[in-house]
């Protein structure tokens, strides 16, 4: 998985899968697309106007969370 963000257009991606085929982007709303494959698999979600859908209280950082162990990590975001 991989989030990257241009800063130039406000907008956020979040890749779940590498694009081996050809996608469908949906248009969720105003703000998110989704890039889904036609078996289903969902490929990536686009975030625009992303700054203000990942606006964070406690500083630019990422969570990553195992829900089961309590696992957890924090990523500092640039």
């Amino acid at each position: 998985m991989k989030l990257t963000y241009d800063p130039r257009h406000n907008i956020a991606y979040i890749r779940l899968h590498e694009k081996k085929e050809a996608v469908e982007t949906i248009r969720l709303s105003d703000e998110m697309n989704v890039d889904i494959a036609p078996d289903g698999t969902v490929y990536g979600i686009e975030l625009l106007n992303a700054n203000e859908q990942l606006r964070m209280e406690d500083g630019p950082k990422l969570i990553i969370e195992n829900e089961e162990d309590g696992r957890r990590q924090e990523v500092m975001l640039l």
